[in-house]
C-alpha cells in the first residue's frame, strides 16, 4: 500500500518571503515531520539559459528550469525515498555549494516560482498556497536580497526585475493567484497566515498522516 503524504505548493514572486516562510514554518512543525523541497535549486546550467533582446540571460522564464529533474526529486520523495543533490549557488562564485539531502516526510512542501504552473506538479499539490506582495516591497526586498546574498549591483537587479522578473510574473504566476486554496499576504508579516497553515498542517498530521504511516509503515 502506498504511504500516505500531503503535499503543500507555496509560490508567490520573486522576494515575496517564500524562504523566511518555510524557515518558520519548518521550525514551528514537529521534527522530522516536513520535507520542503524548491525549485531554485533545478535551474539549468547558465549556458543553457535563455537570453533576452539586449543578450542577457533571462533565469525568470520556466524553460530556466530543469523540470523532468525537479519532478523526479518530488516523486522519489512521494514513494519514500531520499534525495541528494548539490545547492544550486546562483552563480556566486565566493559561495561553495553544498550536497543536500532530504528525507521523505508525511507533509512534502513544493516551492518555486513556477510549480503552479508546471501541470505535472501542480496535479500532485494537495493545498495550493500563494504569497502576496505588493510590487514596490518585492523590488526592494530583491536588491537588498541579491546584493547581500548573490553579490549583483543594484543596476544589473533593476534591470532584471523591469525586463525578466515582471513579465514572468504577470505571464506565469499572478494567473494561479484566485485559483490558490490560501492567499497569504506578506506586506509586513505573515505571522498570522503561518499560524493558520500550522494549525492545517498539524491537525493532518494529529488525524491523518501519521495515524496511516503507523499502520502502513513508513520507510522516512
Amino acid at each position: 500500500m502506498a504511504e500516505k503524504h500531503y503535499v503543500v505548493g507555496i509560490a508567490g514572486g520573486s522576494a515575496s518571503g517564500k524562504t523566511s516562510f518555510l524557515r518558520q514554518l519548518e521550525e514551528s512543525l514537529p521534527k522530522g515531520s516536513v520535507s520542503i523541497i524548491s525549485q531554485d535549486n533545478y535551474y539549468k546550467p547558465k549556458a543553457e539559459q535563455q537570453r533576452d533582446e539586449n543578450g542577457e540571460v533571462n533565469f525568470d522564464l520556466p524553460s530556466s528550469i530543469d523540470k523532468d529533474a525537479f519532478l523526479v526529486d518530488i516523486q522519489s520523495l512521494l514513494n519514500g525515498k531520499p534525495i541528494t543533490f548539490q545547492e544550486y549557488t546562483f552563480n556566486n562564485s565566493e559561495r561553495a555549494p553544498e550536497t543536500i539531502t532530504i528525507q521523505p516526510a508525511p507533509i512534502l512542501v513544493v516551492e518555486g516560482l513556477f510549480v503552479f504552473h508546471y501541470p505535472e506538479i501542480r496535479h500532485l499539490l494537495d493545498l495550493r498556497l500563494y504569497l502576496d506582495v505588493r510590487e514596490e516591497i518585492k523590488l526592494q526586498r530583491r536588491i537588498k536580497r541579491d546584493r547581500d546574498e548573490r553579490g549583483y549591483p543594484e543596476a544589473v537587479v533593476r534591470y532584471q526585475w523591469e525586463h525578466h522578473v515582471l513579465p514572468s510574473f504577470k505571464k506565469f504566476l499572478k494567473p494561479y493567484r484566485d485559483d490558490s486554496h490560501i492567499i497569504i499576504t506578506n506586506n509586513i508579516t505573515f505571522d498570522k497566515g503561518l499560524a493558520v497553515l500550522t494549525d492545517h498542517l498539524r491537525y493532518r498530521l494529529e488525524n491523518e498522516l501519521m495515524r496511516a504511516s503507523s499502520s502502513e509503515g513508513f520507510n522516512g
